[in-house]
């Protein structure tokens, strides 16, 4: 790799009590150095300027409704169907897919089980082993990935979810409930367990050394009612007299963003410190779940900004998930809604949980639209994202013709602003795509793929 990129990549606000990790800035060398490391760049999850390349898969529960779901055309003609309309503000950078299928999730003799199946297989693409602690499914796509690329970064992968729940028994009609409540997995048996609570999130990105050490980091600046920025105060300052003017704004508002979600973690503490029998949630979950998802989402673009991974995974509710959403006036479950068995309200109920979820999502995206690489293109067009689930009708726990959305121009490699039904392919096929286009060499099949997707 080239060192001055590896340099300038790792540079640090660090003393007792924090670590704040800096996004690229030009008067300190990134431009240059991505210039210079160009198409020649080996070590992989790079784009051919040398800028990172950014990889994520995002899942959300229990399929979609598809005639919602629909969209067609491309470019100018490009119409997305009423459940992604919020994808309106950045719709040059995603493209809608169809006829992905995952038959690894189909029931076969299995029988029951199309939650847990349909959530495990996503990014493994294996048929689970039905069996409540025998557990046996495949390496997810992130890992694969991940193995390949994470050395370049603090983290190699950043695995998150928006709920909690069992890591053990029996949960999905005899299925592991670790299939059910992880999407990435470092081995067959071995799921890479993900983080719901922000603070530790926060802690794990900002806060000093090994995890013991953060511990006491953060001990000491709640003592003494202390923000991480008043750690580091010192070389801020130092910093901001060597770089330009466009490189000081950058660094502000970085800094406000990272003391922003550390007041909104704050916040959600003060308040779980109150009783509530009626909630049982540790401190530091919000407990409104649109501001813990819009939480974690915030801080996985701090963490793609700083460099301080280029994979990750976030698990905005587990598969089966009975969630109510009262903050959007229905209070019934959302899985119960599901087998809505054609009762037109209880579809239109689904549909505004559907826009909802995609709502969050697009806001995520437009955060990285908005900011800026080292290369002058932004961090969406530098990456690569899914948002898919391991169900497509609810209804009828099919698994075929999935609801998926690529975002991203994978800095370049993909083509945008469009609707591509695939007829009947793989949805490894897919992953093994964006793999090759992350730098993986030597992997030419993934779980049941066929050959790497050629119309993306």
């Amino acid at each position: 790799m080239n060192e001055a990129l590896r340099l300038d990549r790792r540079r640090f606000l660090q003393s007792v009590g924090a670590c704040l990790a800096l996004p690229a800035l030009e008067s300190l060398g990134a431009r240059t150095a991505l210039a210079s490391a160009g198409a020649a760049e080996t070590a992989g999850a790079v784009t051919a300027t040398g800028a990172p390349l950014r990889t994520a898969f995002i899942t959300f529960p229990n399929g979609a409704i598809p005639a919602a779901w629909a969209s067609s055309g491309e470019g100018a003609a490009l119409a997305l169907g009423k459940t992604l309309k919020p994808l309106e503000s950045v719709r040059n950078l995603v493209q809608v897919f169809g006829g992905l299928d995952l038959e690894a999730a189909l029931a076969g003799p299995d029988g029951p089980g199309d939650h847990a199946r349909g959530n495990a297989a996503l990014l493994t693409t294996v048929r689970l082993n039905k069996s409540a602690s025998d557990l046996r499914v495949g390496v997810s796509i992130d890992q694969e990935i991940a193995g390949k690329v994470g050395q370049q970064t603090r983290l190699p992968s950043l695995e998150l979810s928006g709920d909690r729940g069992p890591r053990s028994g029996a949960c999905d009609s005899g299925y592991a409930c670790a299939y059910q409540y992880n999407v990435s997995w470092k081995s067959p048996t071995t799921p890479m367990a993900p983080e719901h609570n922000p603070r530790l999130v926060f802690e794990r990105l900002f806060g000093e050394g090994a995890p013991g050490q953060r511990a006491e980091s953060l001990a000491r600046r709640r003592a003494e009612q202390r923000s991480v920025l008043d750690f580091v105060m010192a070389e801020t300052e130092s910093l901001n007299r060597k770089a330009s003017v466009a490189d000081r704004q950058k660094l502000d508002e970085y800094l406000t963003a990272v003391r922003e979600i550390e007041r909104r973690i704050e916040a959600s503490e003060r308040f779980a410190d109150a009783p509530d029998p009626g909630r049982e949630a540790p401190q530091g979950i919000p407990r409104a779940y649109e501001e813990h998802i819009a939480q974690m989402f915030d801080l996985l673009v701090l963490a793609f900004e700083t460099d301080s991974t280029r994979v990750a995974t976030f698990q905005l509710a587990h598969d089966g998930s009975n969630r109510s959403f009262d903050h959007i006036g229905i209070s019934e479950g959302h899985h119960e809604l599901t087998h809505h068995r054609n009762n037109q309200e209880w579809v239109r109920k689904i549909e505004e949980i559907d826009r909802w979820y995609v709502q969050q999502f697009a806001r995520f995206l437009k955060a990285l639209d908005e900011k800026k690489d080292a290369d002058g293109k932004s961090m969406l067009y530098n990456s690569q994202i899914v948002y898919a689930s391991g169900n497509s009708d609810g209804n009828r726990h099919t698994h075929v013709d999935l609801p998926v959305v690529l975002a991203g121009a994978g800095g370049g490699a993909y083509k945008t602003c469009r609707h591509v039904n695939h007829g009947a392919t793989p949805l490894a096929n897919l992953y093994l795509r964006m793999a090759q286009n992350a730098g993986v060499t030597g992997l030419e099949r993934f779980g049941d793929s066929t050959a790497a997707l050629t119309n993306v």
